[in-house]
C-alpha cells in the first residue's frame, strides 16, 4: 500500500509540474485517473486516454552499411529486393549496400526507378515488381522518398488482393487497418531530415488531386533503420537544408501539437488508435532535443559539406525527430506543405537531379512555418516560447502573447541566413492560387486535426496569403 500510495504523489506531482497553457492544460493526467478508477480499458469516452510509443530498431555509426550483409545472412534472407533511385545508384551508399550484399553471397535484385517526390503510379511501378519478385526481406537506399516507397512495395505485396486505396489515410483512401505481416525492411537513409527510418508512414503525390497523402500504420515502420553518417556527406548544400527544415517543422510541430488525451476520437480498439496521436511526454523529450542539435549543427551542415560532425548530428536529429513526430505527429504546416508540393508549376529546386518541377518536402513545410506557428501559440504559448529560446531568441522579458511573433521572427532570422527563397511566391504561387492550396490542404485531417488551434477555411486562406513573401 505504501508503495502505491508512493506511486499515486509522483503521478500527481507530474501533473501539476506540467503545462499549464490552455492546449495542454489538462496536462497529461486523464489517463492516469482513468486507469486509477479502473475505466482506463473501457473507451466511454470523446477522447482517448493513452497513447503508444513505436519506432524501428536504429543502428547508429560511421561505415556501419558495411554490416548489412551479415544481417540479411542472420535473418536467413534468401530473395533481397533492394530499393534506390537512380543517382544514389551511382553513388557511394548504394555501392557500399551492394558491396556487402556481395561479399556476404546475399541474393537480390536491384530497382532503382523511385521517383523523388513519389507519385501514386511511382508507388504502383514499384508495387509491381514487388509483388512479381516474391521478396523475403526489403532493403531501401535512400532519403524518404525511397524508404516511402519500398514501405508501400512491401505492404500491397504482402497484401496482393487489396486495392491500391485501401490502406491510403482517410478520407482520401479508405484507411484500413493492415492485417498480414510485412516482411522484413532495412531501411538505409542517405539524406538527414524525413525520420522515414523510424516511422510507420508512407508519402506521395495522389496526382489526380495534386496533393501529397499517404499511408500510416505502425506495421510499416522499418525492422531497421541502418543511420550510417557517412552518407550524409554527398548531399548537395541546398539538399541538406531542406532536409534540415523537415527536421525543424517535424520537431516543431509534434511538440505544439494537440495533446494525446484530447484527441478524439477515442479508438475502440487499439489497433485503430492512430500512428499520429498528439503530443505527449515520451515524444516532448526527442522534438525538444532534435531542436537542440538543428539549432547548433544545420547551419554548419548546410554550408560545409565535409563537416562531418555537423553532418553527422543532423542525421541523428532526423532519427530523434522522426521518433517524435512517429508518435505525436505534425499539424498545419505539414497538411499546408501537400498542396503546395502538389501543384508545382514549374520550379526546379537547386541540389535535385530531377527531370521533372520539384518543390523538395522540407522546403515546403517551412516556407509556411512563420505563419503557423504565428497562428497556433495563443494555444499553448509557453510551448512557442521555448521553442524560440532553443532556437537561439532571448524570451526572458516577452509576453506570452507575444509568443506566436516571437518565434515566427526566429524562425524568419533563422530561414533568411540559410538563403530560403522569400516565401511561396518565390517558387511560383500567387495570390490566384490561394483557393487551390486551401482545397488540397481540407482533406489532410490526419494531420491537421492534431493542430492546438482549431481552424476554418478562411484561417487557411490566411494563412497562405501570410505565406506568400516571408521577409
Amino acid at each position: 500500500m505504501a508503495g502505491g500510495e508512493r506511486v499515486a504523489r509522483l503521478m500527481r506531482q507530474l501533473a501539476s509540474a506540467a503545462c499549464r497553457c490552455p492546449a495542454h492544460s489538462q496536462a497529461y493526467s486523464h489517463s492516469y485517473n482513468r486507469a486509477s478508477a479502473g475505466e482506463a480499458h473501457v473507451c466511454d469516452r470523446k477522447t482517448d486516454y493513452a497513447f503508444e510509443m513505436a519506432c524501428s530498431n536504429i543502428r547508429f555509426g560511421a561505415g556501419v552499411t558495411r554490416e548489412i550483409g551479415m544481417d540479411l545472412q542472420n535473418m536467413g534472407a534468401r530473395n533481397v529486393c533492394l530499393m534506390t533511385d537512380r543517382t544514389l545508384s551511382q553513388l557511394p551508399p548504394v555501392a557500399a549496400v551492394l558491396d556487402s550484399l556481395i561479399k556476404h553471397g546475399v541474393k537480390h535484385k536491384l530497382y532503382e526507378d523511385v521517383r523523388v517526390e513519389p507519385t501514386d503510379k511511382s508507388f504502383k511501378a514499384a508495387i509491381d515488381f514487388a509483388k512479381k519478385g516474391h521478396f523475403d526481406v526489403y532493403v531501401a537506399v535512400g532519403g524518404g522518398s525511397v524508404i516511402d516507397t519500398c514501405k508501400a512495395a512491401n505492404l500491397y505485396a504482402s497484401h496482393p488482393e487489396a486495392e491500391f486505396l485501401d490502406f491510403v489515410n482517410a478520407p482520401i483512401g479508405k484507411g484500413k487497418p493492415i492485417t498480414a505481416t510485412l516482411k522484413p525492411l532495412i531501411a538505409v537513409p542517405t539524406t538527414a531530415g524525413t525520420g522515414s527510418e523510424t516511422t510507420g508512414v508512407a508519402i506521395f503525390d495522389l496526382e489526380d488531386m495534386k496533393a501529397k497523402t499517404g499511408i500510416a500504420n505502425r506495421a510499416l515502420k522499418p525492422t531497421l533503420g541502418m543511420v550510417d553518417p557517412l552518407h550524409t556527406l554527398h548531399m548537395p548544400s541546398r539538399v541538406a537544408a531542406n532536409s534540415g527544415f523537415d527536421v525543424l517543422c517535424h520537431a516543431l510541430e509534434s511538440f505544439t501539437a494537440l495533446p494525446y488525451n484530447l484527441r478524439s476520437p477515442c479508438p475502440p480498439n487499439p489497433i485503430s488508435r492512430p500512428a499520429y496521436q498528439g503530443s505527449n511526454p515520451i515524444s516532448d523529450v526527442w522534438a525538444k532535443h532534435a531542436l537542440r542539435i538543428v539549432a547548433k549543427y544545420l547551419k554548419r551542415a548546410v554550408r560545409d559539406a565535409g563537416d562531418v560532425e555537423a553532418r553527422s548530428s543532423m542525421h541523428l536529429a532526423s532519427v530523434f525527430a522522426g521518433i517524435g513526430f512517429g508518435n505525436a505527429g505534425v499539424h498545419l504546416c505539414h497538411g499546408m506543405s501537400y498542396p503546395i508540393a502538389g501543384n508545382v508549376k514549374t520550379h526546379r529546386a537547386k541540389g535535385y537531379n530531377v527531370e521533372h518541377p520539384i518543390v523538395p518536402h522540407g522546403l515546403s513545410v517551412v516556407l509556411t512555418s512563420p505563419a503557423v506557428f504565428e497562428f497556433t501559440a495563443n494555444m499553448c504559448p509557453e510551448r512557442h516560447l521555448e521553442a524560440a529560446q532553443i532556437l537561439g531568441t532571448d524570451v526572458s522579458n516577452v509576453k506570452k502573447d507575444d509568443a506566436g511573433r516571437v518565434l515566427a521572427d526566429t524562425l524568419r532570422a533563422f530561414l533568411y541566413d540559410l538563403e530560403v527563397e522569400d516565401g511561396l511566391s518565390a517558387i511560383g504561387y500567387t495570390k490566384e492560387d490561394i483557393p487551390s492550396l486551401v482545397k488540397g490542404t481540407i482533406p489532410q485531417e490526419r494531420v491537421t486535426k492534431l493542430s492546438p488551434r482549431a481552424h476554418t477555411e478562411e484561417d487557411l486562406t490566411g494563412l497562405f496569403a501570410a505565406s506568400m513573401k516571408l521577409y
